[in-house]
C-alpha cells in the first residue's frame, strides 16, 4: 500500500503557491514538493494540517492505494 495524495490539485484550486501552504503549515517549500510528488511521506500531524489549510477532508487529500485502486 502507498499513501497517494491530491496535494497539488487541490492547493493549485485553492490558488495558493507551494511556499504560502508551507508557511502556513510551518514547513519549507522543499517539503511540500517532496509530498507533492510523493517523495515523502507526511507524519500524521503534517498530513491533517495540510488538510485543514486546505479546508478539505483528510481523506479526500490523503489515502492508501492498493494494486492501482483508491
Amino acid at each position: 500500500m502507498e499513501l497517494r495524495n491530491k496535494l497539488k490539485e487541490i492547493r493549485t484550486v485553492r490558488e495558493l503557491t507551494q511556499e504560502a501552504l508551507a508557511v502556513k503549515v510551518g514547513v519549507t517549500r522543499q517539503t511540500v514538493i517532496a509530498i507533492e510528488k510523493e517523495k515523502f511521506v507526511p507524519s500524521t500531524k503534517l498530513a491533517l494540517e495540510l488538510a485543514a489549510a486546505l479546508d478539505v477532508p483528510f481523506g479526500e487529500l490523503f489515502w492508501l492505494e492498493k494494486g492501482g485502486e483508491r
